[in-house]
């Protein structure tokens, strides 16, 4: 049963971990690397640090998580990261497709209330709590 759980999971957040597997592909042709880790892959560097450094936090950005896989700057961000992506992780597996319109949604009712965007999501929360 567990494993029927585990692949459910999987499935679920399957269309975001599709887009970072070819972000993560296009990565490791141009030069980046990966590495699994508690059924996750980390891509780093290459075209994938370059996609990484383009989100709205910029340079800033040590790592992002599309479902089952972290999109990371470096092998050291990735690493350093790896907790906090690891609850996106669990977020993807819970909300799946919705993840993105959720996080958004959550994103732009922040901002609009006078929050801050990223840090005061209660993703980004949620994953920043999970640290101590």
């Amino acid at each position: 049963m567990q494993q029927l759980i585990r692949l459910a999971r999987i499935v679920w957040a399957s269309p975001y971990s599709a887009i970072g597997v070819l972000v993560g592909a296009i990565g490791l042709a141009t030069g980046g690397g990966v590495q699994r880790r508690e059924g996750v892959l980390e891509f780093y560097g290459g075209f994938t640090r370059w996609a990484v450094r383009r989100t709205p936090l910029g340079d800033q950005c040590a790592a992002i998580t599309l479902g089952h896989t972290v999109l990371g700057q470096t092998k050291a961000y990735v690493d350093m990261a790896h907790d906090h992506e690891m609850v996106h992780v669990r977020q993807f597996e819970r909300w799946g497709p919705l993840m993105g319109p959720a996080y958004l949604g959550a994103s732009a009712v922040v901002w609009l209330a006078g929050g801050r965007a990223y840090l005061d999501n209660p993703f980004e929360k949620e994953a920043y709590d999970a640290l101590g």
